[in-house]
């Protein structure tokens, strides 16, 4: 009589972000539904003991970066379970470097990583080196795929906006985004034309935003006019520097991000 498999108790990883979502509309009930179908139909049935999400969070995100990742790691080092189960990689991390990292840390805690798709991905053994090759190939296809659903949305929206058409973003003061095209908001439109005859007249932007708030005109946030507002919506010129300090902003910001990342890594050791 052949011996039953000892039952594990796993935790669900489940993971959705903006982007994800957009592509492929993979929804966080329709992977712990895949989840639990595998896990149903496997050999004996695991036990799921918790089931840890991350929302809004890209596969790019660190490790540390992932609460519901972590708090899947604590359950695995606290002896609370005995390894984790998703839906496919590409919801454990969407780049490969990320994934495997993923993979080690649940290994070097002694625990299990299965996968609706595949089943368990076996630790790395150096006897086997075609084990690695072929799960790391796996991941380097999945990532392709993506970057080309990704360029080709991209390409999309950028050939879509050269023709004139509302590729993405936040419509400028006196338009809107009505079933996915730019549509004039006649309200602000009639405002827009405001400004711009206050302009003509001479007032600068501080005039013109004192004036605006004094006659009760919303901005596009509904809030108050500031003068730097008033400049970028008339100013071209004022537009583009805003737009390249506001690139180089967030340049900068990644980078003290990526800093503070390595920091908090090496500091961990």
């Amino acid at each position: 009589m052949v011996k039953p498999a000892a039952r594990l108790r796993l935790v669900i990883c489940r993971r959705v972000s903006t982007a994800g979502q957009a592509t492929d509309g993979y929804g966080l009930d329709a992977q712990e539904r895949d989840c639990r179908r595998w896990n149903t139909s496997a050999a004996g049935g695991h036990r799921i003991v918790h089931v840890v999400t991350d929302e809004a969070l890209t596969g790019k995100s660190t490790i540390d970066e992932r609460e519901g990742l972590m708090e899947a790691m604590e359950w695995i080092r606290e002896g609370r379970a005995d390894g984790i189960l998703a839906p496919n990689l590409d919801r454990l991390a969407r780049e490969l470097t990320v994934q495997e990292a993923v993979l080690s840390y649940v290994w070097a805690l002694g625990g299990r990583a299965f996968t609706a798709d595949h089943g368990e991905h076996l630790e790395d053994d150096e006897t086997d080196p075609m084990r690695t090759a072929m799960r790391q190939m796996r991941g380097v296809f999945a990532q392709l795929d993506r970057g080309l659903i990704r360029k080709r949305l991209r390409e999309g929206r950028e050939t879509k906006g050269e023709l004139g058409g509302y590729a993405y973003g936040a419509p400028r003061y006196g338009q809107r985004a009505e079933d996915k095209a730019l549509a004039t908001d006649e309200s602000e439109a009639r405002n827009l034309a405001l400004l711009k005859q206050w302009k003509a007249e001479g007032l600068g932007v501080r005039a013109i935003a004192r004036k605006a708030n004094e006659k009760g005109i919303p901005s596009k946030r509904g809030g108050q006019w500031h003068p730097s507002t008033v400049a970028r919506l008339l100013d071209d010129e004022e537009r583009r520097k805003n737009n390249e300090g506001s690139a180089r902003r967030r340049a900068w910001q990644k980078e003290e991000q990526r800093r503070a990342r390595a920091e908090r890594i090496l500091g961990s050791r």
